[in-house]
């Protein structure tokens, strides 16, 4: 679609939500890694939709913030997990999507569900609490909001355990009770560590201790490196090369029968201030809003009643050619949330939602003080943001 000038406005295409590279829910996803790990554990009721081969003990290293090809960028500073991505020494190192929108909250519920984002309902960074008039923020769980109800479905941990395997989560005590732990991680023991040198040593030692094992392990340092620094600074790399080290020392202590599969949640992208537009002094933009979710690269807008179809309209037309600017039946029509969106997600999805194209972001600057001072950012459905790796090492 062609827009014509007015309003100040030179002739630009839009962008077709439809044309959005949706994620590979069902054959190539986040939310299919666990279910196929399950299945290779030989768990009734799992099927494998990914290369991932039998083993009696399965431990999946979550790393925040580590795209794919962020990771393609950097094998001097990350020579272990560049090799195993690397094809040409027979390594099967390959990307997975991450699922929309490319963010811890929904990515992590999507990895221990087994499910996309339709169905598991963590939508977003922030989503309207359908009814209630305000915002949710899904990673700090704020405001309070019960956890089973957010989010009904069983996580594959569960199930595993369940099944007689084994299963337990290794990552930083601060998240041993948080909801998001609950509605996405659950299921067997809890072990919390501070370092990650711990983390790496005590998931070695429980693969080793069981005879039929799954555990999740996870570092947070990476990603924040991102967000505060960016990924084209010195401090992220210094980080990308301390996770190295993590992913080595666990893979040397593997004991035999077992398998190590190295992932993250999404990928990053430095915004620079000249490309950040802020929704708090945009008149035009924050015209018939009545609240603002998700984050500077993936917004859900929600608007007054009755005026939808001219918030989508504005959007469309300030920011059509860098953003793919959907209804939100476009966007469910499209599968940017899966295939099928249970009815208590749906008034979670913004009536707008905007993904960006190109290297742009909407921020906030007086409702989202911290978020909008951020150098990297991600949500959206570029391939740095969405493809993240899946390494495999065996014991």
């Amino acid at each position: 679609m062609t827009l014509a000038p007015a309003d100040g406005y030179d002739s630009f295409e839009i962008l077709d939500p439809a044309d959005a590279p949706a994620p590979l829910y069902g054959s190539g996803s986040l939310s299919d890694l666990l279910p196929s790990v399950a299945a290779g554990l030989g768990v009734a009721g799992f099927t494998s939709t990914l290369p991932v081969a039998p083993a009696d003990r399965a431990c999946v290293f979550l790393v925040d913030g580590l795209g794919w090809e962020l990771l393609l960028r950097h094998p001097e500073y990350a020579p272990f997990l560049s090799s195993l991505a690397g094809s040409s020494l027979g390594n099967t190192g390959r990307p997975l999507t991450a699922g929309f929108p490319a963010t811890t909250a929904t990515s992590l519920a999507s990895v221990g569900t087994g499910l996309p984002p339709g169905l598991h309902g963590l939508a977003g960074y922030t989503v309207a609490v359908p009814g209630a008039g305000y915002l949710m923020n899904q990673l700090r769980w704020q405001p309070p909001t019960e956890p089973r109800v957010w989010q009904p479905y069983p996580t594959v941990f569960e199930q595993v355990q369940a099944a007689g395997v084994a299963t337990c989560q290794v990552s930083s005590p601060l998240f041993s009770t948080t909801p998001l732990t609950r509605v996405a991680l659950s299921g067997g023991t809890f072990l919390g560590r501070t370092t990650g040198e711990e983390r790496m040593d005590l998931a070695a030692r429980w693969l080793a201790e069981h005879d039929r094992a799954l555990v999740y392990t996870y570092v947070s340092e990476l990603d924040g490196a991102g967000h505060r620094f960016g990924v084209d600074s010195d401090d992220w790399r210094m980080m990308l090369n301390t996770v190295d080290r993590l992913a080595r020392r666990l893979a040397e202590q593997l004991p035999p029968r077992s398998v190590l599969y190295v992932t993250a949640d999404h990928g990053m992208i430095d915004i620079a201030p000249e490309d950040r537009i802020d929704f708090d002094e945009d008149w035009e933009l924050s015209a018939g809003v009545a609240l603002l979710g998700g984050e500077g690269r993936a917004r859900h807008v929600y608007a007054v009643p009755g005026a939808a179809a001219d918030v989508h309209t504005v959007w469309s037309e300030v920011l059509g050619d860098r953003m793919w600017v959907a209804t939100r039946e476009q966007a469910i029509a499209a599968g940017w949330f899966g295939p099928t969106v249970d009815d208590r997600v749906y008034q979670r999805i913004g009536d707008v939602v905007a993904a960006a194209r190109d290297d742009v972001a909407v921020i906030a600057s007086r409702s989202e003080p911290g978020e909008s001072t951020m150098i990297g950012l991600h949500g959206s459905m570029t391939p740095v943001e969405q493809h993240v790796p899946l390494l495999e090492v065996r014991g």
